[in-house]
């Protein structure tokens, strides 16, 4: 395979795009970044200091002190990460902070990245952007069973609710809301279960980079994103 190949996975919470970004760095042989658990660290770490996780300075703050120890936590998931996530993901020095992070993973030796704006951010020039998407009530199906494999007590109900504010949290940040990109391509996985979600997502992968010497990527402009 021509590299450094970068394939971008984004999507909505609970699309499933975290479990195939993972399968497709495997099979394809790259490193992997799930680039939500830089900024569930960050809200974490200004939740630990007791502040807001809307506070641009203290998230900035946190952005910029995080160390590779904070990736590993065991509570990095769940609503209360989740709401945290959102809100600091809204701020563009927070953002700022960690884009270079991210493009440096992927720039010498490509990589699969999940998030919600490496497409349309953080690698543009991308040979492959997958959206990954499913119905709310599907995804808040999975998060449900996926809360309750978890020991944690979760109310369906509740748990769709928080779906629906996180999706317009996302899609109304002024900074790299989340949408696809103009050349994505579209995976719903509303029907589909890992695997085939996996053998869909491969079948696209390998069209998109048979297509007239796609496979590689330029390094992309480090200019951090304006506000």
């Amino acid at each position: 395979m021509p590299g450094p190949v970068i394939i971008a996975v984004d999507g909505p919470a609970a699309a499933g795009k975290g479990t195939l970004a993972r399968r497709l760095a495997t099979a394809l042989g790259l490193p992997y970044l799930d680039t939500g658990l830089l900024y569930r660290a960050v809200g974490r770490r200004v939740l630990d200091a007791g502040a807001d996780p809307r506070d641009a300075a203290q998230a900035e703050a946190a952005a910029r002190s995080l160390a590779p120890g904070d990736l590993d936590r065991g509570d990095l998931r769940g609503p209360m990460a989740d709401m945290a996530a959102s809100a600091v993901a809204a701020i563009p020095a927070v953002r700022a902070a960690l884009l270079d992070f991210q493009r440096v993973f992927g720039r010498d030796h490509g990589a699969v990245l999940d998030g919600r704006d490496i497409g349309t951010v953080v690698f543009p020039d991308a040979p492959v952007k997958l959206f990954v998407t499913a119905s709310v009530e599907e995804r808040a199906r999975r998060r449900f069973v996926e809360l309750r494999g978890r020991g944690v007590a979760a109310d369906p109900a509740q748990v769709e609710a928080e779906i629906r504010d996180r999706d317009a949290q996302d899609a109304n940040r002024p900074v790299a809301p989340l949408k696809p990109a103009a050349d994505a391509l579209l995976l719903d996985t509303t029907a589909l279960d890992a695997d085939a979600a996996f053998a869909a997502a491969m079948v696209m992968v390998e069209g998109r980079l048979e297509k007239g010497g796609e496979g590689l990527c330029s390094s992309p402009d480090l200019t951090p994103p304006k506000a």
